[in-house]
């Protein structure tokens, strides 16, 4: 019931709302941002192998071919995942218009409900770019793990929850260009991450 009605949320927001305050790096790109990420931009990224939401195993060079967006999350989300991922794919809507060609990617961290086909479903509905992908509790810690990001189970029974940390990851081949909080809008995103490709 649950996973319904976040599907339907997901239909009804996908015409973007919007998120989240800006984080940027420092480098070649300064120009396109303002803040530092501790540790670096290596300290964000890295290898991992998932499974499709088309029952493909893939790794992260497989995904991550080009400028790719990346938002951890689950899809019996019922209010913070949608809103996310209705921004997100407005900004790849607004890139798209640009002359951009950027991939939104949704990794689960709830591997247990989110099986591929679930998440066929769920990306379906929220832009026909979107990658979905899934794994082993082991696969998705693992990924979760590289990108530093935070989720534990909040519940018992078929309609538990999942805490979990909300950025998005602008990636490119070579590793992390930026990432998003919440409260970015999507015109924001998409002219930041404008500005990344331009000057990549």
């Amino acid at each position: 019931m649950q996973k319904t009605i976040a599907i339907a949320a997901a239909a009804v927001l996908v015409t973007g709302i919007g998120a989240g305050a800006l984080y940027t790096l420092t480098g070649s790109t300064q120009q396109c941002s303002g803040s530092t990420i501790a540790g670096g931009t290596a300290a964000i990224g890295g290898p991992f192998e998932l499974v499709s939401h088309t029952g493909e195993t893939v790794t992260d060079a497989d995904v991550i071919t080009g400028p790719t967006l990346i938002y951890f999350g689950f899809t019996y989300c019922p209010d913070v995942c949608p809103l996310d991922n209705a921004r997100n794919a407005e900004a790849i809507d607004l890139l798209d218009g640009m002359g951009h060609d950027v991939k939104p990617v949704f990794i689960t961290i709830d591997p247990a409900r989110d099986t591929p086909e679930a998440l066929a479903d769920y990306v379906e509905v929220m832009h026909p770019k979107m990658v979905g992908l899934t794994g082993t509790e082991e696969q998705v810690k693992a990924a979760s793990k590289a990108y530093k990001t935070y989720y534990r189970k909040n519940g018992e029974g078929e309609d538990y929850l999942m805490d979990h940390s909300t950025f998005s990851y602008l990636m490119g081949p070579d590793g992390l260009w930026e990432f998003f909080r919440r409260d970015v809008s999507a015109e924001d995103m998409a002219e930041t991450v404008s500005c990344f490709i331009e000057q990549a």
